[in-house]
């Protein structure tokens, strides 16, 4: 009977280093396999890194073309087209360009420094003298539409410069 005990004690000795050999190579290829998980986790954020990278770079470029183009378009205004020969056409050309011109600063004056506010005035006169009061004579006149008029003029002589100036350092 001892030999019996014995004979199956000393077999399972025996196999307990191959039982702990099979757990510790279980072990070993489950880290492996975690391994390999991360790697390839790590591969498909890298490649996701690229693609933005790439579509970054080609939305700078396809805004910097933009922009190149604009510059070209703004330039070819500035030259003058070339004279034809024909003295008249030449006098219709030049005159067609000054006023292209002086256009905008025509409008600007007429409608910003002499007419509109000439309406203000001419408006807050006519309250005054129907005995409204100058305080609400000034709210009547002066109202969210004219607040909004003076806002756009100070920010397209002023904010639109800044803009501007930091646009030219950019490029």
């Amino acid at each position: 009977m001892i030999t019996l005990l014995s004979g199956i004690f000393g077999g399972l000795l025996r196999l307990a280093p191959e039982i702990l050999g099979y757990f510790k190579a279980k072990q070993e290829m489950r880290h492996e396999l975690d391994m390999q998980e991360k790697a390839y986790q790590f591969q498909v954020l890298k490649g996701d890194q690229k693609i933005d990278e790439i579509q970054q770079q080609g939305k700078a470029d396809w805004d910097k073309g933009g922009l190149d183009a604009l510059r070209e378009a703004i330039k070819g205004q500035d030259t003058p087209l070339p004279m034809s020969g024909v003295r008249w056409v030449d006098i219709l050309s030049a005159l067609s360009n000054l006023v292209s011109k002086m256009i905008r600063p025509m409008i600007t004056i007429q409608w910003v420094i002499l007419l509109y506010p000439g309406i203000i005035v001419t408006t807050f006169i006519i309250l005054l003298q129907s005995n409204v009061g100058v305080i609400p004579a000034m709210t009547q006149v002066f109202g969210p539409e004219e607040k909004a008029l003076v806002a756009f003029i100070v920010d397209f002589w002023f904010v639109g410069r800044v803009i501007e100036a930091g646009r030219k350092r950019n490029l």
